[in-house]
Formats: structure tokens, sequence, C-alpha cells
């Protein structure tokens, strides 16, 4: 059985840190900040942890 292909796009917005989580960039931050509360574009520049119900499928597309 031949190896399965990264998708690229998905490699290059998840990584996955030392515990074995993935981790993601937050929405909504590249345009019409100027209506969003500081606080909402402060909590943006943070990254997250991909949910559970997600992280399957996201595995799958980086190949793991």
């Amino acid at each position: 059985m031949p190896k399965m292909k990264t998708r690229r796009s998905a490699a290059k917005r998840f990584t996955l840190t030392g515990s074995g989580k993935l981790k993601r960039n937050k929405a909504n931050h590249r345009h019409m900040l100027i209506r969003r509360p500081k606080t909402a574009k402060r909590k943006m520049r943070h990254s997250a942890i991909v949910a559970p119900a997600e992280a399957k499928r996201v595995r799958r597309m980086l190949g793991e």
C-alpha cells in the first residue's frame, strides 16, 4: 500500500504539539477588524487546540 500524501493546505494550518495535540490559529483576524472589540482582536492573536471531534479528520489530512 502506498504512503498517504499530506494535504499541503492542512500542513500549513496545523502543527503538532509535543504532547500530540493539534494546534491551530484563530479565525476572523484578516479584515473588517475596525468594528471588533479590542478584547476580541487580542484573543484572536493566540493559537488554540483543535477540538477532539475534528482532530481525527485533521490527522488524516496530515497523513498520520
